[in-house]
């Protein structure tokens, strides 16, 4: 090397400092591909991504071809800046080309190049990829030996160095945060409906059934006419029907349109429409959302009644209640909701709700926070809070909102008013 001549010393300087930066880009890219998108570009044929797949299936592999040429080319660049020192300057030179060395490396080789690669990954990954295979074969002996000493260090300290395929996998909390943050990439509702998916492990039928209060059945003890004229009224399609009491004699569930051929005769009668009745199909309340979604597929079923542990009559949730926990509102259904009926926004902020309003539903509809690990609806709250009916004028703390209590019957609240404990929720008086 004291031979050459400078100029050509220099330019052998100049391309390893290049071959430096290049081993350094190619590190950082590497390592900051996205797993999913390499995973889609692999799907898809993308050459470049199938080889940096290969290659970071074995990471220890992979860094010790990186870092054994970019170790080389460092120590060789130093070799070549020494030389050059000691014939431009001697041996005075010798510190003044290291330290000028080390920041040129610094710049040039290290941050310069790992930050376009941290910003552009793919750009440099996959082509890089192309030379680091090649590469990782020529040198598998030195990258072997390498790997052996340091995964033996590495085990001795109690780390694995095996690689998982699963490592990379999201849990439900990292997921939701990625549905959340793909503001750019997705809208509002497709976020809000890929949440609601996720969700649905965790809500249960109980969650979003129609109470039994609110069910809408015919008793056939009623003349036939009755019951004809209820038919007409009814805002669903498929009715329960039982005789004399809902929770001791159900008969079974009427579906209308099924049954429009024999309502559109004459003489039709009681025994005709219990005839065409189908049995009712019943499910636990603690049934997950996420599993009954399964069944009422598997049983082709789109209504079921829901009992309790002791096997006493809670509900009913329909295909389509479930389906609205995913997609929002459907229909404009008889079915208790959030709406101007039973919740009032008030000048001030404040509002005037329904107490058996559904807790879930009003948090979604009216973006509030409250608890959902108790009771499902402000009534059940009020009470299991205060541990009794309180008087109207009562109120209550609940995290950072405070019910007041407007109306009450002989066994349950009736209204409340709902106000914010801060002042930050003064949106929700433009709710429609």
């Amino acid at each position: 090397m004291n031979s050459l001549d400078v100029s050509i010393l220099f330019g052998i300087l100049i391309l390893l400092i290049i071959l430096s930066a290049l081993f350094s880009s190619s590190e950082t890219s590497m390592m900051a591909l996205n797993r999913y998108r390499l995973k889609h570009k692999v799907k898809s044929g993308h050459k470049g991504a199938i080889l940096a797949q290969r290659l970071l299936e074995k990471p220890d592999r992979l860094l010790g071809v990186i870092l054994l040429g970019n170790n080389f080319v460092n120590i060789f660049a130093s070799s070549i800046a020494t030389i050059i020192a000691m014939k431009l300057i001697g041996e005075a030179g010798i510190a003044l080309a290291a330290g000028l060395l080390t920041l040129v490396i610094l710049v040039f080789a290290e941050v310069a190049p790992k930050t376009v690669a941290a910003l552009y990954p793919e750009k440099i990954a996959y082509p890089a990829a192309y030379v680091l295979t090649p590469l990782l074969k020529l040198l598998s002996p030195l990258v072997w030996l390498v790997n052996f000493f340091a995964n033996g260090f590495l085990r001795s300290l109690g780390i694995k160095v095996k690689h998982h395929d699963d490592d990379h996998a999201l849990t439900h909390e990292e997921l939701q945060t990625l549905i959340n943050e793909a503001t750019s990439q997705l809208p509002a509702h497709y976020r809000s409906m890929l949440s609601s998916v996720l969700q649905l492990e965790s809500v249960t039928v109980e969650d979003v059934m129609i109470p039994k209060q609110d069910v809408y059945a015919i008793d056939v003890d009623q003349p036939i006419e009755e019951i004809l004229k209820d038919l007409q009224k009814s805002p669903y399609t498929r009715v329960p029907i039982y005789r004399g009491s809902l929770d001791e004699d159900l008969i079974g569930i009427l579906n209308l349109r099924r049954a429009l051929p024999v309502l559109m005769r004459g003489d039709v009668t009681l025994k005709d429409l219990i005839k065409i009745s189908r049995q009712a199909y019943f499910i636990p309340e603690t049934t997950s959302l996420s599993v009954q979604l399964g069944k009422f597929n598997q049983k082709k079923r789109r209504m079921a009644l829901i009992v309790d542990e002791y096997g006493d009559l809670q509900g009913l949730l329909t295909v389509e209640d479930l389906l609205e926990e995913i997609v929002g509102k459907l229909s404009t259904d008889a079915k208790a909701k959030p709406n101007s009926d039973t919740v009032e926004m008030n000048e001030d902020g404040s509002m005037a709700i329904d107490a058996s309003e559904f807790i879930r539903d009003l948090n979604k509809d009216y973006e509030l926070d409250l608890p959902t690990d108790g009771p499902k609806t402000i009534n059940g709250l009020i009470q299991e809070t205060m541990e009794s009916i309180p008087p109207v004028g009562t109120c209550i703390k609940v995290d950072d909102y405070v019910f007041e209590v407007t109306k009450i019957s002989q066994n349950a609240i009736e209204t409340v008013k709902l106000s914010f404990y801060t002042n930050q929720r003064t949106r929700h008086s433009t709710h429609d």
